[in-house]
């Protein structure tokens, strides 16, 4: 089978791609239709090599067809098979309805519920990629009943309750140990919900040329677009002063690690000074713990700003915000860093203080915002974020004229004028406090060397998810913010 491609699509695209294999590369629907059950079904046997028994929840529309050829494949490759028909046979047209025919006329039948044994592998192929709303009867209680199934659950071509473009799972969705995804890959598979629902994903094209078809690709993965590439082998002549010179403000009162795994997270990435501006009783913590960061004291008042003008001016990069705090101290910061005329990265509390009010920002700028403050700048709720991360991305780009990190399972990339990412690597271990101080320093520090904030967030959030996946090797649970850093070096050199 293909391997996964880096294109991804919405329905109505992935529908218009699988037109166009019908009506201009001439592979009859039906064809299609086959050619899907029999990747599902050498996809299922790889994965579940023991399987002997199968059910398969067949719904409507061509998923229901995928599931009544699957079980006819299945049955004559020697396996056991039972049906379950959640919508009438008779109600189904077209290909699906040819489907049915052809398993009935192998003596296939539609069980009830209660009627079947235990399967070793479920099957769902009830609805897959036209679904949007909740799920209803009688779909809502069979998804339920196969979360809570003994045995795993093979969705094909999507989750049945996942919605195809924005990864929301629709009040319940299908928790899949592997889906078997045709003809183009939909973009819901990988952000939100999605990656929790979808297990191992398994893509094959069918033989429908995607990438010939016209139809537009709504964004890429991130994994296959090759990020790091954008870093060059350094000239054995050069020197610190040629790897850029970061400043991270932040480190507000009881806080001071958020600056130093920002600062650190810098260096590592390779800038080649970095400065901390901080609460002067938090200096001595920080040099202590990472001596090679310059970290200055900036004191309340008149004096203190004119420092961190000085600062400022020194510096090529700012990464505003770790652990800043909201007071009085940490908003005269944020008023005089937002004045810097260079590449800013801002995330935590400079949003949350951009969300209070609202100013113009350094022309060019990254903001990492998670959901929780994704809905601050938008004034929306975190659920009004999750069900659709996309729409949420192009809103924060239009709004504030800056580059995008929506955080997350499937972290969101995105600007105006370029075609949207999405991090298709990273774990739950991440979900752990520093991580994103971790991430705001990487891509300021890739900024500095790289020159050009677009190339060094997409390589930044690569390589941090990378970290990421390196140090849950030892396992996701216990995984702290510092153990990213110990690996990003080694992910930025590979």
């Amino acid at each position: 089978m293909p391997t996964l491609p880096a294109a991804l699509h919405t329905a109505a695209q992935v529908r218009a791609i699988d037109h166009y294999g019908i009506d201009t590369q001439g592979i009859p629907g039906y064809t299609l239709m086959t050619r899907a059950a029999t990747a599902a079904l050498a996809a299922l046997r790889t994965r579940f090599p023991a399987a002997r028994r199968l059910r398969i929840w067949c719904g409507a529309g061509n998923n229901a067809g995928d599931g009544y050829v699957l079980a006819r494949l299945a049955r004559a490759a020697g396996l056991t098979v039972e049906t379950v028909a959640l919508v009438p046979p008779e109600r189904l047209a077209g290909d699906a309805a040819r489907a049915w025919q052809d398993w009935r006329a192998v003596g296939g039948d539609p069980l009830t519920r209660e009627a079947s044994r235990v399967p070793d592998v479920e099957v769902d192929a009830m609805l897959g990629t036209g679904l949007d709303r909740a799920l209803a009867e009688p779909f809502a209680p069979v998804v339920t009943a196969l979360n809570a199934a003994p045995v795993p659950v093979v969705a094909l071509d999507l989750p049945t309750g996942l919605h195809a473009d924005t990864g929301a799972a629709l009040d319940v969705a299908v928790d899949a140990a592997l889906t078997v995804s045709f003809v183009a890959l939909k973009q819901g598979l990988f952000t939100g919900a999605g990656p929790a629902h979808v297990g191992t994903l398994v893509f094959d094209d069918l033989g429908v040329d995607a990438s010939a078809s016209g139809v537009p690709v709504s964004m890429d993965r991130l994994s296959a677009t090759a990020p790091l590439r954008a870093l060059t082998p350094r000239r054995r002549d050069g020197h610190k002063g040629d790897h850029g010179r970061v400043l991270v403000i932040g480190g507000g009162r009881g806080m001071p690690g958020a600056a130093r795994l920002a600062a650190e997270a810098a260096l590592r990435s390779g800038a080649g000074r970095v400065t901390v501006a901080t609460l002067p009783a938090h200096v001595a913590a920080i040099v202590a713990a990472r001596p090679e960061i310059i970290c200055e004291g900036i004191e309340p008042g008149a004096e203190g700003l004119a420092r961190l003008d000085t600062l400022l001016a020194q510096t090529d990069v700012l990464a505003l915000g770790p652990g800043l705090g909201r007071d009085a101290w940490a908003r005269a910061l944020w008023a005089q860093a937002l004045r810097f005329e260079g590449p800013a990265v801002l995330d935590a509390d400079a949003l949350n203080l951009l969300a209070e009010a609202p100013r113009p920002l350094p022309k060019e700028c990254v903001l990492t915002p998670h959901p929780g403050e994704a809905a601050r700048l938008l004034g929306c709720t975190v659920r009004d974020i999750q069900t659709d991360r996309p729409a949420a991305l192009a809103r924060l780009c239009e709004r504030h004229h800056a580059t995008v990190v929506l955080k997350g399972a499937g972290s969101l990339v995105g600007r105006r004028g370029e075609r949207p990412q999405v991090c298709d690597r990273g774990n739950p271990g991440m979900a752990s406090a520093g991580t994103g101080d971790v991430l705001t320093g990487a891509i300021a520090g890739l900024a500095a060397q790289l020159g050009c904030l677009w190339q060094a967030t997409l390589a930044g959030v690569h390589a941090h998810a990378l970290a990421g996946d390196v140090a849950a090797r030892q396992g996701e649970r216990g995984l702290l913010a510092g153990d990213l850093l110990v690996e990003l070096r080694a992910c930025l050199n590979p």
